[in-house]
């Protein structure tokens, strides 16, 4: 729910918090959001996690109306397992630039060249990819959902090369990867954050594995955003570098008080977007937003039926491994 001190915002002459949660009370809805939401979209959400956590979360939830602040396929990951519900996203457009790298039907045909393989699609992809795929994995589960594939069986991994890389290193199975990149995770600047180091030799450098191979070099821990998390509160060190969105740190000073988070800085200049490591998509989501979707019950996630069953099954999959 908000925090103590939160700035309230006014559309209509409204309160928007106080609106919200009328809506959600009327509506029987429940608010999920990722940790790369705006600071007041996460204190009202009644549930904040990563990829996985928030998949788990909307298969559990006996909530008729799954409000969904995060980026598309997200809400479309939650309609997949929820086909009853109603599932609305606050902006239509917000989308992923990792799914967006991977069109089905590009997919389709890489896997025509590559027969025979198991099929390890991240769940940073659209519903039809999901649907060509034999699982679906998030950074929290990679190795796991990796490691029930039988050995001797050749992997496609896709969209992102750089977490694919970083799965072979940590598995040791070979993969063919497909070419995918997030473009939040591939601006961080391996030369700025050794000078950031330089500044505060006593900081640690957390880094999600979407991050390039020289940035991963550098990190003292690397993992999912939820992981990251759980570092920040369990490490001794008192300042931490961030390489990933910027939204969790509003999590981590909530949960751990008094240490210190900077940003890794992007390759921008000073004060560009490229340079403070926010994702455009995930921040098209705001407070207005979220009161119109609930108060229309619109833009709605909806699916050909057909796809979602498709789909589904890897999901259910990835679910069962844990």
């Amino acid at each position: 729910m908000r925090a103590a001190g939160a700035v309230v915002s006014a559309v209509e002459g409204l309160d928007l918090f106080e609106e919200i949660d009328r809506l959600r009370e009327e509506l029987g809805a429940v608010i999920l959001a990722h940790y790369y939401q705006e600071p007041e979209i996460q204190d009202i959400a009644d549930f904040i996690g990563d990829s996985l956590q928030l998949a788990r979360q909307a298969q559990r939830t006996d909530a008729r109306v799954i409000v969904f602040c995060g980026v598309h396929f997200m809400a479309e990951t939650a309609k997949i397992l929820n086909p009853e519900k109603t599932v609305v996203l606050p902006d239509l457009e917000a989308g992923c630039s990792l799914a967006d790298s991977c069109p089905p039907e590009r997919f389709a045909a890489f896997l025509e060249e590559h027969p025979g393989h198991a099929v390890v699609s991240y769940v940073n992809t659209s519903a039809a990819v999901k649907a060509l795929s034999d699982v679906i994995c998030t950074s929290s589960n990679a190795e796991k959902v990796i490691a029930t594939i039988p050995e001797g069986t050749p992997i496609v991994f896709a969209p992102d090369r750089h977490l694919g890389r970083y799965l072979m290193e940590r598995t040791g199975r070979k993969m063919v990867l497909w070419p995918g990149t997030c473009m939040v995770h591939v601006r961080f600047s391996e030369k700025k954050i050794r000078q950031l180091k330089v500044r505060h030799p006593d900081a640690e450098v957390l880094a999600h594995p979407e991050c390039e191979e020289a940035v991963l070099r550098l990190a003292d821990h690397v993992g999912s955003t939820s992981s990251l998390l759980r570092r920040a509160v369990e490490s001794p060190a008192r300042r931490f570098i961030v390489a990933t969105e910027p939204g969790i740190i509003h999590q981590m000073k909530k949960a751990a008080p008094g240490k210190e988070f900077v940003r890794a800085p992007g390759r921008g200049p000073e004060g560009s977007c490229e340079a403070c490591g926010e994702c455009p998509h995930m921040r098209r989501n705001t407070l207005e937003k979220l009161y119109r979707c609930m108060r229309d019950l619109r833009p709605e996630i909806t699916l050909d039926e057909e796809l979602r069953l498709r789909a589904l099954r890897p999901i259910e999959r990835m679910l069962e491994i844990g």
